[in-house]
């Protein structure tokens, strides 16, 4: 019964001491802020952290910014990585179809790794998870190989919390490629680690799972991320080791990793934006179809605590499907969720009013 009792949270709850919440409209590069009445202990729930609500108070520095760093390390392999996976899609027609759906497999579970780990588990305490479901998750994660957990998400929270702002890490505002790429390729600006710093990450301190994986990181993802991939067609159907290791590790490594980038870059500047048009991200079922669910942008950066990310359910989500599927097994519960009440006083409030035309 317990997982069907979602938390309803309201956007429209009286304005008490605690604080408010912003959303911001950019004008000839300025961020002006225009308050909602929404209640941080409203939004935080039993969450535990308010780190993933955007903070108003934050300014910009004024004067130049910093130079660009480059780092190399980063530019060269990365580019290895894409000519191997240009390499991996002359080689389908001579894979077998199991070693096909091996790397579909491969894709799936390692995004949920990143989707319903440490996104909406970890990052925005979204739903709980039981022990043994933590540790799948952490080990689809490591076979995502795009950061350790602790990692993502603090840079996860610093992005939702100075969103397209210089303290976001891959901030929007400077274009499609840095925030798709490049923000991997340069040194990081100094507000992102500075905030990224002041953050309260004790919740994923105190997970031991997730710290154990931390420790052991590196070995986890030659393990999980490129070796079992590659071993378990060219050992279980005599799949060509060429094949076994460019096509499910390299292939499907790369396209995990621009699904997730387009997450940041093109459901941050393409699509409508229904829920709050005063910020940047956008609803883009191109995005979710995917990533496994995550490009309801706009309804993410507008509601971060609904684990759905999207008031559609399991449209283009199969993230939220596997999360629910998850709960019905006993090994997931507590999933918040957003009133349609609160939802449609939102899209009346702040949308752009293309919830009307669908």
């Amino acid at each position: 019964i317990h997982c069907y009792l979602f938390k309803e949270f309201s956007s429209t709850s009286s304005t008490t001491a605690v604080g408010t919440v912003t959303s911001r409209v950019t004008r000839n590069g300025d961020a002006i802020m225009e308050k909602d009445s929404l209640n941080h202990e409203d939004l935080a729930g039993d969450r535990g952290m308010i780190d993933d609500i955007f903070d108003e108070t934050y300014r910009e520095k004024e004067g130049p910014k910093p130079p660009l760093r480059y780092v190399w390390r980063n530019i060269i392999l990365m580019s290895l990585l894409h000519l191997g996976a240009l390499f991996a899609l002359t080689l389908i027609p001579s894979a077998k179809i199991q070693t096909l759906a091996w790397a579909l497999l491969c894709f799936v579970v390692s995004a949920l790794g990143i989707t319903a780990g440490s996104h909406r588990l970890w990052s925005h305490r979204s739903y709980k998870a039981t022990l043994p479901l933590r540790i799948f998750l952490t080990i689809a994660n490591s076979m995502a190989f795009q950061n350790d957990i602790y990692e993502w998400v603090r840079d996860h929270r610093v992005h939702h919390k100075f969103s397209e702002t210089d303290a976001d890490p891959h901030n929007a505002m400077r274009g499609f490629f840095f925030s798709h790429i490049g923000w991997l390729l340069v040194r990081k600006h100094p507000d992102v680690i500075e905030k990224g710093q002041k953050l309260d990450l004790s919740d994923i301190k105190a997970d031991k799972v997730v710290m154990f994986q931390r420790k052991y990181y590196k070995p986890s993802v030659v393990l999980l991320c490129f070796t079992l991939p590659a071993v378990v067609p060219w050992y279980f159907w005599d799949e060509s080791i060429v094949i076994s290791f460019f096509i499910p590790a390299i292939l499907r490594y790369t396209i995990g990793l621009n699904a997730t980038w387009l997450v940041n870059s093109a459901a941050h500047m393409f699509g409508n934006r229904p829920y709050d048009q005063n910020i940047n991200p956008r609803e883009n079922p191109l995005v979710s179809l995917g990533a496994l669910g995550e490009g309801f942008h706009n309804y993410h950066h507008t509601f971060p605590y609904d684990y759905s990310t999207s008031e559609f359910g399991w449209r283009f989500n199969l993230t939220t499907a596997f999360i629910d599927l998850m709960c019905l097994l006993g090994l997931a519960s507590d999933r918040k969720k957003v009133s349609k009440e609160v939802i449609l006083a939102r899209k009346m409030r702040t949308g752009d009013g293309s919830h009307k035309s669908g």
